[in-house]
């Protein structure tokens, strides 16, 4: 059995490593729209938790170790960012080819991995399988202000599936980090994929999310605005869903703003 989201990852991975391969070590450091963070700081949050994952199934004690460490962090900071600088030391173009030599080695591993194998992780354990898809969606989603500073467009394919079906999976979670109740039934979602292919899911007709998969995608992993995107969305359940929408874990954060979110013309 093939674990196929780590070819979807490295996948992910590579796209991203295209637009940053032309970088000089000043372009790294270029600010981004997400936060404040800078190219370079969205290349050291990724490789942080890429061999976070890795150490889940490789070395459970280190793994522990570390992940306690940063929570104790969080809880005394606020924030995870100082500890991830702290855990990955290398800047700069190093950091860059480190993060990709990396992605490719987990990847090559972790294919022939049994995607249901349970593996510990900062809240609940995962399946191998949920792993590699979050580490897919957090390069896709991080790459977004990667592509967005640089003024480029990324190269999407129906991988994207996998991080749409995060989002729906996800949808009891985005009410309840919200505190808010979550509803008996999911509303129908009718999404078009990258090479047109149409993608249903969900149960209420009386709610209904319609459009892009790519622009489903962006709005459940927070990088765009609902209203940024083409996504028709009817009835309180699917406005609220979207409104709250947070395939990621962690507490719960705010949507970014109308308009905050774009591709710079360069």
């Amino acid at each position: 059995m093939t674990l196929t989201q780590a070819d979807d990852f490295l996948t992910e991975s590579e796209v991203l490593y295209d637009a940053l391969s032309g970088l000089s070590d000043a372009d790294l450091r270029a600010k981004t729209q997400f936060k404040g963070w800078t190219i370079e700081d969205v290349v050291v949050h990724l490789h942080f938790w890429n061999t976070g994952a890795d150490l889940s199934a490789s070395d459970v004690t280190t793994f522990k170790n570390r992940m306690g460490a940063a929570l104790a962090s969080l809880k005394k900071t606020g924030s995870l960012r100082g500890f991830e600088d702290q855990t990955v030391v290398q800047r700069g173009t190093e950091l860059r080819d480190l993060w990709i030599h990396t992605a490719r080695d987990i990847a090559a591993r972790w294919r022939d991995k049994d995607p249901k194998t349970r593996l510990p992780w900062v809240g609940p354990s995962m399946s191998a399988r949920s792993s590699m898809t979050a580490r897919q969606m957090e390069t896709w989603a991080h790459g977004f202000e990667v592509f967005d500073t640089l003024g480029k467009s990324r190269a999407e394919s129906d991988r994207v599936k996998n991080i749409v079906v995060l989002g729906i999976n996800t949808f009891g979670w985005s009410h309840q980090v919200h505190g808010l109740p979550v509803p008996e039934a999911m509303p129908k979602l009718a999404l078009t994929s990258p090479s047109g292919e149409l993608w249903a899911f969900g149960e209420d007709d009386n709610c209904a999310i319609t459009g892009s998969a790519l622009d489903f995608a962006a709005v459940v992993t927070q990088t765009r605005a609902l209203s940024d995107t083409s996504l028709v969305v009817h009835g309180a359940a699917a406005q609220t869903w979207m409104a709250n929408a947070q395939c990621f874990a962690g507490p719960a954060e705010t949507p970014p703003a109308p308009g905050s979110r774009h591709k710079l013309e360069c």
